[in-house]
C-alpha cells in the first residue's frame, strides 16, 4: 500500500443585505417550470468574501449537472444568496427573511459557526433545515433537529491534527496560535487536550483577532517559550500572514496548520514562507477516487483552475440536497425527514455520504496528511518535521 493510500484512513452594516438570485438551469434548458429555491446565508463582501465566491463556484457546477439532468422532478433547482459578511447580527436578519419566504425549502450556511448558531433558533422554530456545510463547531448540530451538516466536527479533526504533529512529525513542545473566535477557541481547546493526552507539552497559547496584521510581539513570546513547533488554528489568509512574519522574525520552526488553511490561496498569499507547512484535508484533488477525478476535471473545464476544499463542500452539498429532494420531496418537512433516510450519496469529500442520526453529521470523511512542497500541496511522505 502506498504512503498516500495509507493516509486516506479515517462591524458590519446590518441593513446591507445583497441578494443574488441565481436562475439555475438557464443555460441547459433541460429543467423547466418554477424554480425550487434554497436560501444561502454567507459572505459576499467583507473579510470572508472569498469564501462566498468559492461557494458559488461549487454550487453552480453542481447545478449545471442537476438541472442538465431534468432538475428535481423536472423543475430547476436554484438559490437565493443573501450577503451576511458572516456577521451573526446579519445572519439573524437573513434567517428571519428566509423563514418568512415560502419559496425557500432549506437554508445553507452561514460560513462561520458563530454566525450560523446565532440564527439556529429561528430556523428551528420555523422548522426550516439549516444546513451548515462549513460549520465544524461541535455544538452546531446540537441547536436542534433542523440543524444538519456535512462538515467534519472539530472534535474529530483536532485530535487528528494533534496526532499528525506529535505522533507523525515528532513534535514535543508546541506553541499554539489561534483565531480568537468561538470556532478558534473551541478548536484550540480540543487540540490542546488531545496534544497533552499524547504526551506533548503546550508551551504557549496565543489568541489573535481576525483583523490582526502585526504578530511581532506575539512571536517574541513564542520564541521565548522555546517550542519545537507551531500549531496554527487559522484561516488561510491569516495563516499565510503569520507564516510570513515567522520567517521575517528568524524563527526556524516547523508549522502545522488546521485544515481550514487548505486552499491554493494559502500558497499564493504565503509564497516561500509557507514552504514546508504541514496540514491535512478532507479533500485532495490528486485523490484517485472517481468522484474526485470527475469533480476536478469538470471544475477545471468550467473555471480554468484547480478546486479547493470549499468548492468541494459546496458542490457536495448541492448534490446531496438534490438527491434528498428527489427521494423524499421538496417541502420543508420532507427535506428534514429525507436527510435522515438518504444513504450512500456519491460525495467528493466522503466517497459516499450517509448521516449519523445522532449527530446529524455525515460519517466517514477521508483524511490526507499534506505538506507544502515546491509551491504546491503534496502528500507527506513521512519523516520527522523539518523547516
Amino acid at each position: 500500500m502506498s504512503a498516500a493510500n495509507r493516509r486516506f484512513s479515517i462591524g458590519a452594516a446590518a441593513a446591507f443585505l445583497l441578494a443574488a438570485i441565481v436562475p439555475a438551469g438557464a443555460q441547459t434548458g433541460a429543467a423547466k417550470g418554477d424554480p425550487i429555491y434554497l436560501g444561502v446565508s454567507g459572505p459576499l463582501t467583507g473579510p470572508n468574501a472569498q469564501y462566498g465566491a468559492q461557494w458559488k463556484q461549487g454550487f453552480d457546477l453542481a447545478l449545471d449537472e442537476i438541472n442538465g439532468a431534468s432538475g428535481i422532478k423536472g423543475r430547476p433547482l436554484a438559490y437565493i444568496f443573501e450577503d451576511t459578511q458572516s456577521d451573526p447580527r446579519q445572519s439573524v436578519a437573513v434567517a428571519q427573511k428566509f423563514v418568512a419566504d415560502p419559496r425557500i425549502v432549506a437554508e445553507l450556511g452561514d460560513f462561520s459557526s458563530p454566525a450560523s448558531m446565532a440564527a439556529s433558533p429561528i430556523y428551528q422554530k420555523a422548522k426550516l433545515v439549516q444546513f451548515g456545510f462549513t460549520n465544524s463547531h461541535p455544538d452546531f448540530t446540537k441547536g436542534g433537529d433542523y440543524m444538519w451538516s456535512n462538515s467534519v466536527s472539530q472534535s474529530d479533526e483536532q485530535p487528528l491534527s494533534a496526532a499528525y504533529a506529535i505522533k507523525r512529525l515528532g513534535l514535543k513542545r508546541i506553541a499554539v496560535l489561534h483565531l480568537n473566535t468561538d470556532w478558534g477557541r473551541t478548536s484550540k481547546d480540543i487540540f490542546v487536550k488531545a496534544a497533552k493526552d499524547m504526551g506533548a507539552e503546550i508551551v504557549d497559547i496565543e489568541g489573535y483577532m481576525a483583523d490582526e496584521k502585526d504578530f511581532r510581539s506575539t512571536l517574541v513570546r513564542v520564541r521565548d517559550a522555546k517550542p519545537d513547533g507551531l500549531m496554527l488554528i487559522s484561516y488561510y489568509s491569516d495563516a499565510a500572514l503569520i507564516a510570513r512574519q515567522v520567517k521575517q522574525s528568524g524563527l526556524n520552526l516547523p508549522m502545522v496548520a488546521a485544515s481550514s488553511v487548505y486552499s491554493p490561496k494559502f500558497v499564493e498569499l504565503g509564497g516561500d514562507a509557507v514552504e514546508g507547512v504541514y496540514t491535512a484535508s478532507r479533500y485532495f484533488p490528486e485523490d484517485p477516487r472517481p468522484q474526485v477525478r470527475n469533480f476536478v476535471t469538470k471544475f477545471k473545464a468550467k473555471y480554468d483552475k484547480e478546486p479547493d476544499a470549499f468548492n468541494a463542500y459546496a458542490y457536495d452539498t448541492m448534490i446531496l440536497l438534490a438527491q434528498v429532494m428527489r427521494e423524499s420531496g421538496i417541502d420543508r418537512k420532507a427535506i428534514h425527514d429525507g436527510l435522515a433516510k438518504v444513504k450512500d450519496v456519491p460525495s467528493v469529500i466522503f466517497g459516499k455520504a450517509t448521516f449519523d442520526p445522532n449527530t446529524r453529521r455525515v460519517s466517514g470523511a477521508m483524511n490526507v496528511e499534506l505538506v507544502v512542497k515546491d509551491g504546491h500541496f503534496t502528500v507527506w511522505e513521512g519523516g520527522t518535521a523539518t523547516r
